[in-house]
């Protein structure tokens, strides 16, 4: 799995410690605030922390800090795909991208 830097600040943790007690939910727009997030939580307590992720999000991962993902379609068998895998389930995944295929929808990071 590819490194990124992530900077998860204080003021983030604190309104995402508010958005749970108030019964919210976390969505994370994009794979590196997925990575971002999980990294600043070891133990599954989210804490500020900036630095160098390298964590690697596959099917079997227990996801502590979000409860839902937008980000668009990852190349097949890329480690992207897998995190996505990890969340919605790999099936599922399968099935989407099926669908997306005979629809012809656009793929990928452009």
């Amino acid at each position: 799995m590819h490194r990124e830097w992530i900077n998860v600040g204080a003021a983030l943790v604190d309104q995402i410690r508010h958005a749970r007690a108030a019964g919210g939910r976390v969505i994370a727009v994009g794979t590196t605030v997925v990575r971002a997030l999980e990294s600043a939580a070891p133990g599954g307590m989210l804490a500020p922390y900036a630095g160098e992720t390298d964590i690697y999000i596959l099917p079997g991962y227990r996801f502590s800090q979000i409860d839902a993902l937008l980000t668009n379609f990852h190349l097949p068998e890329s480690t992207l795909l897998m995190l996505v895998s990890a969340l919605a389930g790999r099936e599922f995944m399968l099935a989407a991208y099926r669908h997306a295929v005979a629809a012809r929808y656009r793929f990928f990071s452009y």
